[in-house]
């Protein structure tokens, strides 16, 4: 079966060859319970995090760039991945934590149909939708964990070569950001997460992601993060080869005031390091 499951819409027959992805079937590098996502994810067990393999984004600076980039991982059915579905529900999950889905939704549903989880199932993804795709993921989906990474054409195509990244994520986002708010005990059962990465060099379209996330449902939630750690491919990027500076965390912190946004999560400076990237089982 030909796959369009991502904005790239590459045709490839995935059960016999690797499409835009960089991936065939399906591939993941890990599944554990995470601790490190939002409190309201990760809650108090962990979050049921599996980590797929290959992207259709493949972002110069990923921090998990060896999976992004298919160079390790374990081949899985879906049979198996329902196996993992229930696996970490035994662990005592808080959630079914699906990360970088896009490009294996079919499996996915596969998956679901053999074994649906009981426990809220989280859709990680970078942003990079098709809104008819997500409009099928729904039925899955209790939790929308989507990224925003830029509004300006010009970082996407330096650091993606996808310049039409925003053509999709801002529709996406107005599609997630829909899912009605359910929250339980500081633990959320439904809803919107937004995360945006600060990047060295970009705090201007960072404030421009704010000015457009005040523009939606007052039950989204905004991640702000200030994570970025030096990583992956970025060898001819020189401006990625810094952490941010606080002047830059600062500014962007002042869009998210003076917009009003309430629902917030916002990172310490002293996230941007290397021992919060997992290490991969497979």
């Amino acid at each position: 079966m030909q796959c369009f499951q991502c904005p790239v819409k590459c045709g490839a027959d995935r059960a016999e060859r690797a499409g835009a992805c960089g991936v065939k079937g399906i591939k993941i590098a890990k599944y554990y319970l995470h601790p490190y996502e939002e409190p309201c994810i990760s809650y108090k067990n962990g979050s049921g995090c599996i980590f797929f393999c290959g992207c259709s984004l493949k972002c110069v600076f990923c921090q998990n760039f060896e999976l992004s980039r298919n160079t390790r991982g374990k081949e899985i059915s879906a049979e198996e991945l329902a196996g993992i579905f229930k696996e970490l529900e035994d662990m005592g999950a808080d959630n079914i934590n699906l990360v970088n889905p896009t490009h294996y939704l079919s499996d996915i549903e596969r998956a679901v149909s053999i074994y649906r989880p009981k426990i809220p199932v989280v859709y990680n993804t970078h942003g990079y939708e098709n809104v008819e795709d997500l409009s099928r993921a729904d039925k899955i989906a209790d939790i929308w964990l989507t990224d925003l990474k830029f509004l300006d054409p010009m970082l996407a195509k330096r650091y993606t070569s996808r310049e039409n990244y925003a053509e999709f994520a801002l529709p996406a986002v107005k599609f997630m950001a829909k899912k009605p708010l359910k929250m339980q005990d500081g633990k959320m059962l439904s809803g919107c997460i937004v995360r945006h990465l600060i990047l060295p060099m970009a705090a201007y379209d960072s404030v421009n992601v704010v000015r457009f996330l005040s523009t939606l449902e007052n039950d989204v939630y905004f991640s702000l993060m200030s994570q970025y750690t030096p990583y992956g491919g970025i060898e001819d990027f020189k401006e990625l080869q810094r952490k941010i500076t606080r002047r830059e965390y600062s500014k962007v912190l002042a869009a998210v005031e003076e917009c009003g946004l309430k629902n917030v999560f916002l990172q310490d400076f002293s996230s941007a390091e290397k021992e919060y990237i997992p290490d991969w089982d497979y």
